[in-house]
């Protein structure tokens, strides 16, 4: 049972997203009144705010009026959903995906995500992930027992690059890392991988034998007319790659729980045996809303990445005007993961008496690693002016708390 208790104490969820009311409040430092304003979630993106695919509701509907033939689908979806699904995910990624044997409908990209991971990860495996990188990435290692090989990021780099060091990525290939997992675009950093990368890590992983996953869930929304480049779609692949994408973010159909995970057959076929006793399948109904995925409304994505462009600018140009924080400017996704400057209380401490203070949530830099105890990350996919004003208020808590 020892062993048990220590497993899932590694999983610790007090600071991870949305999960704000686990976190103790006792012996804050508060200093100064509460800074009144509407409350202001950057831990995760405001689904409110922004108008989800059109037609999604009516998707669904059309879903739960079949019933049965649409609740109890294949553990890996739907057949005709698969099909449709791999036909636009072929067209986007440059891929060529069989409905039949390459892809399988998950219960979100987290589904995909702990599929891939499950089917991949044996006991003292060696895993290389990127630092910083999602923060379930490092739990999901430790969790299958895997053991954890990082790979810096220069995420203060701002050229056409993640800053990822391929030195140490092939260094952990050469030390036994056989499977390298990383998100493009970089959550919590923002950063895109450039094309020379993607065929660098695809040449590696295929020169030592390697795996890959790549978490493409933002790969739609990419900003400054930045290339992006689909390893899957690339000439040069490792014989084991999945590719996981979803319309939870950029389509704002979280609620749905949906994802798609595609590549290489046996492993989607062990993900497909993995999500046969964890969740049976994708919600049978919420299979329909896929319809509506990559056929919006024209102009729909345009839209919205132009307006997050404009929020993205905002807040950076704010945190910017402060003397002390740096922000790389995101290329794609809606996060940032500004450094602060140098404070009189921990990180823990400081996104407690912000929220505290100002009804304003943070993610702190240590969900992304321990060693980013001065970062936190935020998700600017929020109303304008909310999350203007929210900027405004944390400012304020950063000039009580700096230090002189």
């Amino acid at each position: 049972m020892d062993y048990i208790t220590e497993k899932f104490k590694k999983i610790g969820i007090d600071q991870a997203p949305g999960q704000e009311k686990l976190q103790k409040k006792q012996n804050l430092d508060i200093r100064g009144e509460k800074i009144t304003g509407i409350p202001v979630d950057f831990s995760h993106g405001d689904v409110d705010a922004f108008e989800p695919i059109p037609k999604s509701k009516e998707a669904f509907d059309a879903g739960y009026e079949q019933g049965g033939k649409q609740a109890y689908t294949e553990y890996r979806g739907k057949e005709s959903v698969r099909k449709d699904v791999a036909a636009k995910l072929s067209a986007f990624t440059g891929a060529k995906i069989d409905p039949d044997t390459n892809l399988i409908l998950t219960p979100g990209t987290q589904g995909a995500l702990f599929l891939a991971m499950g089917s991949l990860v044996g006991r003292g495996d060696k895993v290389a992930i990127v630092e910083p990188d999602y923060f379930a990435n490092r739990k999901l290692v430790e969790f299958f027992d895997g053991e954890l090989v990082p790979v810096r990021m220069a995420y203060e780099h701002t050229s056409d690059a993640s800053g990822i060091d391929l030195e140490q990525l092939e260094k952990a290939f050469v030390d036994g890392a056989r499977l390298f997992l990383f998100s493009n675009p970089n959550n919590p950093v923002g950063a895109v991988y450039s094309f020379d990368e993607i065929c660098a890590i695809a040449s590696l992983a295929k020169k030592y034998d390697a795996a890959l996953i790549v978490d493409e869930l933002y790969s739609r929304q990419i900003f400054d007319g930045r290339s992006y480049t689909h390893l899957c779609g690339q000439k040069e692949i490792p014989e084991n790659l999945i590719t996981i994408i979803g319309p939870s973010k950029t389509e704002s159909l979280s609620g749905f729980r949906l994802g798609a995970a595609f590549g290489t057959a046996g492993i989607i076929s062990r993900m497909e045996k993995l999500q046969a006793i964890v969740s049976l399948r994708t919600a049978g109904y919420c299979q329909s809303v896929y319809e509506t995925w990559f056929n919006e409304p024209e102009g729909y994505m345009d839209k919205r990445i132009a307006d997050h462009q404009a929020i993205r600018d905002m807040i950076i140009q704010k945190l910017s005007s402060v003397e002390g924080f740096l922000v790389r400017p995101t290329d794609a996704g809606s996060y940032l993961f500004p450094q602060l400057p140098p404070l009189d209380v921990d990180i823990q401490d400081f996104v407690k008496i912000v929220r505290e203070l100002s009804d304003v949530t943070l993610t702190p830099g240590t969900e992304f690693g321990p060693q980013f105890t001065n970062h936190f990350r935020i998700n600017f996919s929020q109303d304008y002016q909310a999350a203007s004003a929210a900027i405004d208020r944390v400012l304020e808590i950063v000039k009580r708390y700096r230090k002189i």
